[in-house]
């Protein structure tokens, strides 16, 4: 019996048109792009892949080729980026990247894009739009959840109140968030436990009322913190918050997925015992 044809995941493609240092650890790519499909979250996010060194895919990139043709330690690395902006018109991808030197993959690949260069992408995803019937916003974030904190400022309603907490490591990398809401922006310059300035903020927060819709995003740790206060001490509904590690400090995205996964099988065998 022949072997079953490996399963379609054909990749998306987008090409590097410029890029901008927008902070000192800041670099915003902008990619054109027939592909991409507006999911209308302001939280969608992309697989991005990148080519393990030496290796040549066949084109146009399709992992379920891959994965039949390749073995496991050749398939492209994976790792998952917020999209900043979609502009249909102009059919342009902008993507933010976190860059702290040659640490890591995707930081040091987009320090070194020059226009022309391709990057295959699987997506969007995502889940999270501003609720334009809440009474109030609150977004919480370090600088992994800043693209999709601007994305959702600039689509709040005209008019709507929004309180937003961000920490990063310094005054240097303060962005501009701009948006037709009435929004009241707090930083925070990272001391002590990362994410600790931003768990006091939200404990020590008086809201307005429970008609709220929460987006929390950023290092496990202080979202773990946060989650806990939202549903158990503030009785908030999980159809009100929009939570999530996107990251774990000490582990690279791989070690944390598989952990994300290990907890959420725990959590269902809970629920089912």
């Amino acid at each position: 019996m022949s072997n079953p044809a490996p399963r379609n995941r054909r990749a998306k493609l987008a090409v590097v048109r410029r890029s901008e240092r927008i902070t000192p650890h800041m670099i915003r790519l902008v990619l054109s792009c027939d592909e991409f499909v507006d999911n209308g979250t302001t939280d969608h996010y992309v697989k991005l892949l990148f080519p393990k060194p030496g290796v040549t895919y066949p084109e146009p990139l399709d992992m379920g080729v891959v994965r039949e043709q390749f073995p496991a330690e050749q398939w492209p690395t994976m790792r998952t980026y917020t999209v900043r902006n979609w502009d249909e018109a102009a059919r342009e991808l902008t993507i933010d990247f976190v860059y702290h030197g040659d640490e890591g993959i995707a930081g040091p690949w987009a320090a070194g894009a020059q226009p022309g260069d391709k990057l295959w992408f699987n997506g969007p995803g995502g889940g999270y739009a501003p609720n334009p019937d809440a009474e109030w916003h609150l977004l919480v974030g370090d600088e992994s959840a800043l693209p999709a904190i601007g994305a959702a400022i600039e689509q709040l309603a005209p008019g709507a109140k929004a309180k937003v907490f961000v920490e990063v490591e310094d005054e240097t990398e303060e962005q501009k968030l701009d948006g037709p809401g009435e929004v009241d922006l707090t930083w925070f310059h990272r001391t002590g436990t990362r994410g600790e300035n931003l768990v006091r903020a939200v404990e020590e927060l008086e809201f307005r009322s429970d008609d709220v819709h929460v987006f929390v995003h950023g290092e496990a740790g202080f979202v773990t913190q946060l989650r806990r206060h939202l549903h158990t001490d503030r009785g908030l509904p999980r159809d009100r918050v929009s939570i999530s590690g996107y990251w774990r400090l000490g582990k690279n995205e791989d070690g944390w997925q598989a952990e994300k996964a290990e907890i959420s099988r725990k959590e269902r065998e809970a629920a089912g015992a």
